[in-house]
């Protein structure tokens, strides 16, 4: 059962909406773009392979065992039969006297996986007639630059005669046999192939080539492995190389062993009308491969099949394809793969676009992983093999180009915000006023909003005469060692400094993130006056060092009032700020301005009745009296902040 893919042209349209739909930045896709090219390229080179063949592997292993194949046989050499006929290799008498024993249980094919290009003596004669015989076939290896042809046994006709020689991926590992092979000009038929071949004729079933020039046995058509089918990109797929459908990683048939078939300690039903493959399955014949099966064992040497098993394998396929009906491996084309791997690819990158939160993203990704697993196995128990490692790192890429763009993007938005805050601000602000940049990201600016904040100003006296005395450069310096520290003590009290007025700070407290309980308004207003007494004292220490520099002492004043205010961005698309206006902006600006020779201590703090009624007698404060402040029609009533109540 192939599995459906949405056509390209539709593909691209469906693409096309989602990115317009989720309005993913041309950056981000072109770079994804760029990473699945490269997976691409990187896979064409076949630097994925090793991964897909260890996928492969795997699902393979997970498969169910099927049972053992009773119509083959496999009569074995082990290392118990060469201790019992005392000689190595098995003398043609012998093997002539196994043939001959199972021939008189009517075997319908025998194939002798045993090399015989030169005599064996004693008993090449008998070996010779056995071998004569209709229903047995021999082998030969077909060597090359590096190994040298065995030739078959000179007494068996050609068309009897197989290659024996099984292709190794390039892990050592089998996974593949060849149907044919040309040599010299001459096409030479498989070792198995011959043997299913001569079984299938009492069916009365023979060899087709279809029109698209595919092997067919009967009603099943053996599709010819490409160099770059399934998760192969670069094999050698000289002959008519198949896919192996291991039937099990245990026995792919019944054994019996060499000595067994001299005693005659065997039941005859396991010869009669089967396929007999005699080979050699003794450790010191040097004649075992790795499978699929043999990495998730411990025991390596274990591991391994044997040659003779391996072709029994093979045999068995044919023969199941041909008789019982079962499926035989498909693959897709080349861009049908590369669509699949490109449409997975895309979807975890629209994913990882659109979800925000970094847990629920690993979850889905998962997921997505999860699923991709399940349909790739689900299509390889219907024997499809297709591309499972190429998608995987496909979602990982994707997933990843776009998650570093969310990262740098929100680095990026979160410098804008600060930007746009136009300001310091404590870590605690910092990080509310980010967790509500969607206001700033969605418009471009931070929209107005009227909050309950206290407000603080702070003015020097006595600075022009500082000023008269510096040049402009130590003037700056000078400035900028005051108001850093400045700055700090507001940071640490959890304000911001809205602005710098030449020696004067403006600083608020309770924004960027409304304030919704009366307890956290007096919060503020705590923090408030408890920064105005730490500027003081940090003032006092300030003299003291400029004093030592001839420079004469310097006081300050400091208005605080609690009301309401609005806050947003000020300006135009060249140049934003975080303004903060409203009337009791003006009246701590007055608090801090009133009345200036009127100035007991080093730092004159004035508060309103406002501010008072969030205090919670927490701080000591003198009477003032109702004050018209300049530009203010109605008194406010105005305290002196004197200390700390420690109670």
């Amino acid at each position: 059962m192939a599995f459906k893919i949405m056509h390209p042209i539709h593909f691209v349209k469906w693409i096309y909406k989602k990115v317009h739909s989720y309005r993913i930045p041309i950056s981000v896709i072109l770079v994804s773009g760029g990473a699945i090219l490269s997976l691409l390229f990187f896979r064409y080179l076949g630097a994925l392979q090793q991964l897909e063949l260890a996928v492969f592997d795997g699902m393979i292993r997970l498969g169910p065992d099927r049972i053992s194949d009773p119509r083959l046989l496999i009569v074995e050499l082990t290392e118990e039969d060469i201790q019992f006929l005392e000689q190595w290799p098995i003398s043609d008498r012998n093997l002539a006297d196994v043939l001959a024993s199972l021939q008189e249980h009517q075997p319908s094919v025998i194939g002798v996986d045993i090399y015989r290009d030169v005599p064996k003596y004693p008993g090449y004669t008998e070996l010779v007639e056995q071998l004569q015989k209709p229903n047995v076939f021999g082998i030969t290896f077909i060597g090359n630059q590096s190994v040298s042809t065995i030739l078959p046994p000179p007494s068996i006709p050609k068309e009897r005669i197989g290659f024996n020689n099984i292709p190794l991926d390039p892990d050592g590992v089998v996974r593949r046999y060849s149907f044919f092979i040309n040599n010299d000009e001459e096409t030479m038929v498989a070792f198995a192939l011959h043997l299913a071949l001569a079984y299938l004729q009492k069916y009365e079933i023979f060899p087709q080539i279809n029109e698209n020039n595919e092997y067919k046995l009967g009603d099943a058509i053996f599709k010819k492995l490409q160099p770059n089918s399934g998760g192969y990109q670069q094999i050698d797929a000289q002959g008519y190389p198949i896919l192996i459908n291991y039937r099990n990683s245990k026995s792919i048939a019944p054994k019996i062993t060499i000595k067994d078939v001299l005693l005659g300690n065997f039941d005859p039903e396991l010869v009669k009308n089967k396929i007999v493959i005699i080979g050699n399955t003794a450790p010191s014949s040097n004649d075992f491969s790795f499978t699929p099966y043999s990495f998730a064992q411990l025991n390596l040497l274990k591991s391994k099949m044997s040659g003779v098993e391996i072709h029994a394998q093979a045999t068995s396929q044919i023969i199941s394809a041909v008789l019982d009906a079962q499926k035989l491996f498909w693959y897709w084309d080349e861009s049908t793969e590369i669509l699949w791997i490109f449409s997975w690819s895309i979807v975890s990158g629209s994913i990882a676009w659109h979800i925000r939160r970094p847990l629920i993203l690993l979850l889905i990704n998962f997921l997505i992983l999860g699923i991709l697993t399940a349909i790739s196995y689900g299509i390889f128990i219907k024997m499809g093999w297709i591309p499972v490692a190429a998608p995987i790192l496909g979602i990982v890429m994707t997933s990843g180009v776009v998650i570093v763009y969310k990262i740098q993007e929100s680095w990026q938005q979160q410098n804008m915000v600060m930007k746009l805050l136009g300001q310091q601000t404590s870590p605690e602000i910092a990080q509310a006023l980010w967790q509500e940049r969607s206001y700033l990201i969605n418009s471009g600016i931070l929209p107005p909003k009227t909050v309950t904040a206290t407000i603080l100003f702070t003015d020097l006296k006595n600075f022009s005469t500082i000023s008269e005395k510096k040049t402009s450069e130590a003037l700056m310096n000078w400035l900028n060692e005051y108001l850093s520290a400045m700055t700090d003590i507001v940071i640490n009290h959890h304000g911001i400094v809205n602005k710098f007025t030449g020696d004067g700070v403006i600083a608020v407290f309770g924004i960027p993130v409304p304030r919704t309980s009366v307890e956290e308004i007096a919060i503020d207003a705590q923090n408030a006056v408890n920064c105005a007494l730490a500027m003081a004292q940090h003032l006092s220490q300030l003299n003291q060092k400029w004093q030592q520099q001839n420079s004469p002492e310097l006081k300050m004043r400091v208005g605080i009032y609690t009301g309401t205010v609005t806050v947003g961005s000020l300006g135009g698309k060249n140049r934003l700020e975080y303004g903060v206006i409203g009337d009791s902006v003006n009246i701590a600006s007055r608090l801090e301005s009133f009345d200036k020779e009127r100035h007991p201590g080093i730092c004159r703090i004035l508060i309103a009745q406002e501010t008072l009624e969030y205090l919670d007698k927490r701080f000591s404060v003198e009477p003032w009296g109702d004050l018209n402040l300049k530009g203010k029609k109605i008194p406010v009533n105005v305290y002196l902040v004197t200390g700390k109540n420690y109670f």
